[in-house]
């Protein structure tokens, strides 16, 4: 290392990343010695940091909840407000980034002292967020949280959970990696009683709990676990089996929407889009992100869909060329305002 300073910050830097860390291991990582090691724990605990030292065969050091956010240099309202946006981008508030939003997420929450944390409990409740297909299923943050930490620490973890059939079961599971896919949040996990891999939809998981125990880690089948959720959700049946033709070339549209819906070279310049659905909403909102021209070849629905919401955008289109406004909608009933079944 170059400086002391510098060092230290490298310390902290790898001590907000991992739950435990042997001291003969953050020794080889600085590439210093032990005693080293030691004393820069030291001068960290004397800036504030509560970095706890265990002893023995199984010692190393650990830092500890409570800890200040440096070197981000962050006061209480931007950490709340990072917190926050973390956890709105976990939901998939912005698409493609709901994996590392929860790494990061993870990682400010951890060293998070609890007056702050209860500052992003109270926002978190007394706001209400809605995904944008109208449809998907939310994950509580401290779910998110719960998981993410047990995949990163080798560590088992309980939870109930119930299936597509409705049936509820406990389970046991070593898990291996959270996957963000479509609208949902899935956990590859390897389940020890029934000796095989699994995925769950963490919007049908209650309840997670870090049991303690560490495992040796498995080497997945195939190694890619958005392949092994797609591969489980093509084996699941689904209302709607979505075709259609974009006159777009097929890396763009895969670009745009290829997180969405599976896209393949048709012709130099087309390109046909499918996926398996259980609404129509999404693809056809998806399909209209793409901003080309585009023929529904299946199912009818989507068809009708896309009139549908055709004939609403050309009369809104019509409104607002001729200046037009909308009549008022009739004031609501008081027992019509008061009901709970909107």
């Amino acid at each position: 290392m170059s400086t002391t300073g510098a060092r230290i910050l490298q310390l902290l830097s790898l001590l907000q990343t991992h739950r435990h860390w042997p001291g003969a291991e953050l020794a080889g990582r600085l590439e210093v010695s032990v005693r080293t090691v030691r004393r820069d724990v030291e001068r960290l605990r004397e800036l504030g940091y509560p970095v706890h030292a265990s002893r023995g065969v199984d010692g190393g050091y650990q830092l500890a909840a409570g800890a200040a956010l440096p070197p981000l240099l962050l006061d209480d309202d931007e950490a709340v407000a990072i917190a926050v946006a973390m956890q709105a981008a976990a939901q998939g508030a912005v698409a493609g980034i709901e994996e590392s939003a929860v790494r990061a997420l993870m990682k400010v929450v951890q060293v998070m002292p609890p007056r702050l944390r209860h500052r992003v409990d109270a926002l978190r409740a007394a706001t209400a967020a809605q995904p944008w297909t109208g449809q998907a299923p939310t994950v509580p943050p401290e779910v998110l949280i719960t998981l993410a930490l047990a995949c990163r620490d080798t560590e088992r973890v309980e939870f109930d959970y119930t299936a597509r059939s409705g049936q509820r079961t406990r389970r046991c599971v070593e898990p291996h990696r959270l996957v963000p896919l479509g609208r949902r949040w899935y956990l590859v996990a390897y389940d020890p009683l029934r000796q095989d891999w699994r995925s769950f939809r963490l919007d049908r998981l209650d309840g997670p709990r870090r049991t303690g125990a560490r495992f040796r880690a498995r080497e997945l089948p195939g190694g890619d676990p958005v392949a092994f959720v797609r591969a489980g959700i093509a084996e699941l049946p689904q209302p709607y089996r979505i075709e259609a033709v974009v006159n777009a070339p097929a890396e763009l549209v895969r670009e745009r929407v290829g997180r969405w819906l599976r896209v393949s070279e048709s012709t130099p310049g087309t390109c046909r889009v499918s996926c398996d659905a259980d609404t129509v909403d999404w693809p056809a909102f998806a399909l209209g992100l793409v901003g080309a021209d585009f023929v529904v070849l299946s199912p009818p629905e989507l068809a009708e869909r896309v009139r549908d919401w055709a004939t609403r955008f050309g009369r809104a289109a019509a409104s607002s060329a001729q200046g037009l406004a909308l009549p008022a909608p009739p004031t609501p009933s008081r027992a019509a305002a008061s009901s709970p079944d909107v």
